[in-house]
């Protein structure tokens, strides 16, 4: 089956990519590994990562595709096969991820959503902020260490208690996100 997706050279998009088993905290026992791997993709097809949350079987960021490049799966198709090759074998893995010689650590598909002005953007920001809070993590947001909140903060783009008691979750960019 074909999957229509636009991919504009130069737009940003959110993105939701998830573990195949949720139950499995891979992306934090080896958040390292993905960050290096992240790290190499980009030297190789450049993109901006904008925001971005790493939980325990699912992650959410923002990028910035170049101005003449659009090709986002490449780069999603890149990080998802570097990292799975780079874990010992050992996940279940389904008859039809057999046949195509596919691991089992990775959905096959992933969300994404282009990015369509800056009160869009401002709301995906907050979203993935908030993500680790949203899912009971921690109580600030300034707890998760996996989480571009800490560059804004430096940045001085987000007070360090942004998130703190009272944000309601279910406002910040919506629930269509997951």
């Amino acid at each position: 089956m074909y999957y229509r997706r636009t991919h504009t050279a130069g737009a940003t998009y959110f993105f939701t990519v998830n573990l195949a088993d949720r139950k499995q905290p891979l992306l934090l026992d080896h958040a390292d590994m993905l960050k290096k791997i992240i790290t190499n993709v980009r030297a190789n097809h450049p993109f901006e990562i904008n925001a971005i949350v790493v939980l325990p079987e699912h992650l959410h960021c923002i990028w910035t595709m170049p101005v003449d490049d659009g090709d986002y799966s490449k780069r999603w198709s890149l990080i998802k096969s570097n990292f799975s090759r780079a874990l010992p074998k050992g996940e279940r893995i389904s008859n039809s991820r057999v046949s195509k010689r596919e691991r089992g650590i990775w959905q096959r598909r992933f969300w994404e959503h282009q990015i369509r002005n800056d009160a869009d953007y401002r709301r995906h920001v907050d979203y993935i902020h908030i993500n680790p809070v949203k899912h009971g993590y921690v109580h600030q947001v300034k707890d998760w260490p996996h989480s571009s909140f800490h560059r804004y903060v430096r940045q001085g783009l987000l007070p360090s208690d942004w998130g703190g008691e009272g944000v309601d979750t279910e406002l910040v960019a919506g629930e269509e996100s997951e």
